[in-house]
């Protein structure tokens, strides 16, 4: 602001202000003047460089704001420097050399003189890293800097420009003196003086031999004819009137590398005698010696240290009769009975091995790294040996890299070879198509086919997650009809365990593409079940569901089935529920998973359906846990097929999907923040103490509330006489989809809320199917055939009675009235429509009440899309369940 300071002088900001380069300076040094106050007031005393002059007129700039002050004392406009010279304008920086000389001669007296030129105009300012000389700012290095200012300072002391050296002292000077001198400025070595100046190369010789277990090693520095034993407290001289130039940097490094050898030393040279050092020295540092010296070892010394290839090698291969892998071991020139002791040592990541023969064999080389990785991938110890070989279940070599087939210490036999080529390639072996699948079988779905009748052959267990509508069941089918004779012949039925409401389309579509199969339902009443499922002779396929199942598991666990199909098999994920102890309890010879889904929350959820369908993958959860994601992924990759709708049905029509919010209306936005207000209270009672587990279920629901007022407060609130914002744009969308003839299917978690849509529906006459978690399932087959056929344009579904296992692709339009904790459940729910068979374009509608805990779900939702594909192909993104943080941020506390 302009203020007036007397009747001559107004100041005015637009007239009277700074340049921006010297208000840069002005407020560097405020804040370097504040620092120094605060630093005084700290200490109690006078400021730690110098002193001020002429009051506060004077700043002293400490060497740490040094620096920072130099860029903008550069660009300021007026600058002046001033030391002994006079005062300069500007600071300049200098990269020319130093003007000093430093000249070499013989001294008039005994010995040699170094004359100093320069020193009496330059000053040092060592903290700071500049020397001034003619308003010139010269930076160096703390070292060169420091060697300079000790140099004034002597010169200072002496009261003159002359060092003398005697000459027992020259050749040190020579070596360790002259070259620092030479970065300092000129040097100038009189003639009288280079001639008696002996340069010669540094030739250093190591000698080793090994006595009574004691390594010797002699250490000499030659330089032309003279030789040199640095252990010596007095060198050889070449004379009083020569000066030997030794090559001290190299010396130093070769003298450091001896120290890093743990050697005890004597003027004669040094020994060691133990074991470990040795190794370390000609293993590690003999390398690096021989860079920089010649060695010269007695054969004592070469045989110490095995230098040989590496001489342990293992070939893997498949006896095809028994389908077990047979690991082979050889040690090339070495006892057998070593090798058990070798895998020991590989197994403590020893350093080395002892051969017989006193050589030590390092287990450092690439060659024994690679023996390690494989060791630890199939998970073989010393232990196992059985001489040299042993045997394993063909599963335990199955996750090797490729990288060990182009190895030196593993080879790879034919056999193996091949099957590991028909995993990876699973059309290789080219199992015949049923006839009456050639046409039916869309290509992908052929090479599934090809898969699961790969992983039947070698006895393995699979998991076919390929994306929901793909066709799981047919292809699943296909193989069915493949092995139907082989199903009689050995009178061992399939069984096939689905949720309850899949149980009768499982039926139907085995019926429909495949007729000549006789399947059963195992329901009805528990006498009904008992005899279908004790007298199986005349069935082919046992159809039960996941809920029968365990309530009739001693009938199933004491038979033996010919195929396991766990359809759906999310349900057992949680590997502590009874489902899946029930799963696993059922003996089968070959057992497959089918879902889309095989990883929604946690990546424990994959070990729990593998340890049903193939428990010999990942033997211990607590070791599968110690495995990162992609270890998981490198090992499930040929047990576990998944294609996406995007990459394989090119024709399928796009799904095109849209979140519409709306703003809470004033009566609902009002209880709902109130409830909220309620549940943070009690939340943040918990979140913080080790009572939060057992409030989690407390919590939770309080969150469904919330979710429930936003669909419609009417689903708990007696006497609410309001509506819902989320309703009335429900019903102007249903009514915009009447008029343009669109055929929607309506999911909503909350069977109450489908009731009150119900409700408002019937009163505007508008027709619709139901489906809740209590519609029979023979009836739920019928609703989805009369929809398809175009009898209703609208279907009211529950989230999760209906979001699974029907074909409902005489819709074209999918809402979800409210949202869920993970993305995977919905998007099966909209996978009902957009799936094979499909015509039209789908459109996915999510609605969402704005400023509400749905908005943070639907963020929540974002970070667990992925959570399949970094299964498959590993990611960076993290596995989310609902924890404790996402409370938080789901509450906005």
């Amino acid at each position: 602001e302009a203020y007036v300071f007397s009747k001559h002088f107004a100041y005015v900001p637009e007239l009277h202000n700074f340049h921006s380069a010297d208000d840069a300076v002005i407020r560097r040094l405020i804040q370097i003047y504040r620092n120094e106050q605060i630093f005084r007031d700290d200490s109690k005393g006078a400021p730690r460089y110098g002193r001020r002059l002429s009051g506060d007129r004077t700043l002293l700039i400490p060497p740490l704001s040094w620096d920072s002050l130099v860029p903008d004392l550069a660009e300021a406009l007026s600058v002046k420097m001033e030391h002994a010279d006079g005062i300069f304008d500007g600071i300049r920086f200098s990269d020319e050399p130093i003007p000093l000389h430093f000249a070499f001669d013989q001294s008039r007296l005994e010995g040699y003189q170094l004359d100093l030129q320069g020193f009496e105009n330059i000053t040092v300012m060592e903290s700071y890293g500049v020397v001034l000389f003619e308003g010139k700012l010269y930076r160096l290095p703390s070292e060169q800097c420091k060697r300079l200012a000790e140099l004034k300072r002597m010169l200072e002391a002496s009261q003159t420009q002359q060092v003398r050296i005697p000459p027992e002292r020259m050749e040190s000077f020579v070596e360790k003196v002259l070259p620092g001198l030479m970065k300092l400025g000129s040097v100038h070595v009189a003639q009288t003086v280079s001639d008696r100046m002996l340069q010669t190369p540094l030739k250093a010789k190591l000698f080793l031999d090994r006595v009574k277990d004691r390594l010797l090693a002699g250490l000499e520095f030659h330089y032309g004819e003279m030789v040199i034993n640095p252990l010596e407290t007095s060198g050889r001289s070449p004379g009083s009137d020569r000066i030997l130039v030794r090559d001290g940097e190299k010396e130093r490094q070769i003298l450091e590398l001896m120290e890093q050898g743990q050697f005890s030393k004597t003027e004669a040279g040094y020994f060691m005698d133990n074991e470990e050092a040795e190794y370390d020295f000609l293993y590690h540092i003999v390398p690096l010696l021989e860079k920089l010296l010649t060695v010269y070892a007695t054969s004592a010394v070469k045989t110490r240290l095995y230098t040989g290839h590496a001489p342990l090698k293992v070939l893997v291969d498949v006896d095809e009769r028994t389908d077990w892998l047979e690991f082979t071991f050889d040690m090339e020139g070495i006892p057998h009975s070593d090798i058990r002791k070798l895998l020991q040592s590989l197994e403590e990541k020893r350093k080395y091995y002892r051969l017989p023969n006193g050589a030590l064999l390092p287990l450092e080389s690439e060659q024994m790294q690679e023996m390690i990785r494989f060791l630890n991938e199939v998970g073989i110890r010393s232990g196992h040996l059985s001489g040299t070989s042993l045997r394993l279940p063909v599963v335990r070599g199955l996750h090797l890299s490729d990288s060990h087939e182009g190895g030196r210490a593993v080879k790879l036999g034919k056999a193996f070879r091949k099957l590991l080529e028909n995993m990876r390639n699973p059309d290789h072996l080219d199992f015949p198509v049923p006839d009456r699948f050639v046409s039916v079988l869309r290509d992908y779905q052929t090479y599934g086919f090809q898969w699961l009748k790969t992983l039947a052959h070698y006895r393995f267990g699979g998991i076919l997650a390929d994306d929901m509508g793909l066709g799981k069941t047919v292809q699943s089918i296909a193989f069915l009809v493949s092995v139907l004779p082989e199903i009689r012949n050995r009178q061992q039925p399939a069984l096939i365990v689905c949720p309850t409401s899949l149980m009768y389309n499982w039926r139907n579509e085995l019926h429909k593409f495949a007729p000549e199969i006789r399947a059963v339902l195992a329901d009805g009443t528990k006498t009904e079940r008992n005899r279908r499922i004790r007298d199986t002779g005349p069935a082919d396929v046992l159809i039960t569901s996941y809920q029968l199942l365990r309530r009739d598991l001693d009938l199933y666990a004491h038979q033996s089935f010919h195929t396991l199909i766990l359809d759906e098999a999310q349900y057992f994920k949680n590997h502590a529920t009874q489902t899946a102890q029930a799963v696993k309890e059922i003996q089968a010879v070959y057992r497959f998973a089918l879902t889309g889904t095989p990883v929604e929350n946690r990546m424990e959820e994959l070990w729990s359906i593998f340890d049903a369908v193939f428990p010999e993958l990942f033997p211990s959860r607590a070791a599968f846990n110690e495995l990162s994601r992609e270890a998981v992924a490198k090992r499930v990759r040929p047990f576990l097929l998944r294609r996406l709708k995007s990459d394989v049905l090119k024709e399928l029509p796009d799904k095109i999907e849209s979140v519409q919010g709306s703003a809470l209306l004033p009566e609902q936005k009002k209880l709902y923040a109130a409830y909220l207000a309620k549940l943070k209270q009690e939340t943040l009672k918990h979140l913080n103490e080790a009572t939060f587990q057992k409030n989690r279920i407390k919590i939770l629901a309080g969150l469904t509330r919330l979710r429930q007022i936003c669909c419609h407060p009417g689903l708990f609130v007696q006497d609410y006489t309001g509506s819902s914002a989320k309703f009335e744009q429900l019903m102007e969308i249903l009514e915009e989809c009447r008029g343009a003839g669109r055929k929607v299917l309506l999911f909503s978690q909350f069977t109450e809320m489908l009731g009150l849509i119900g409700r408002e529906l019937g009163g505007q006459g508008v027709p619709y199917f139901y489906l809740d978690g209590n519609t029979p399932n023979a009836e739920r087959v019928e609703l989805c055939g009369r929809f398809n056929e175009g009898e209703r344009d609208l279907f009211l579904l529950s989230l999760k009675a209906g979001g699974t296992g029907l074909n409902l692709t005489g819709a074209d339009t999918v809402i979800l009235y409210d949202l869920w904790w993970n993305p995977a459940v919905e998007q099966q729910a909209a996978d009902r429509a957009h799936r094979i068979g499909q015509k039209n374009v789908v459109q996915v509608i999510r609605l969402m009440s704005e400023g509400t805990v749905e908005d943070k779900m639907y963020e929540l939702q974002q970070k667990k899309k992925n959570l399949i594909d970094e299964v498959v192909k590993p990611g960076q993104e993290s596995l989310s369940a609902l924890t404790e943080q996402e409370i938080r941020e789901i509450l906005m506390i």
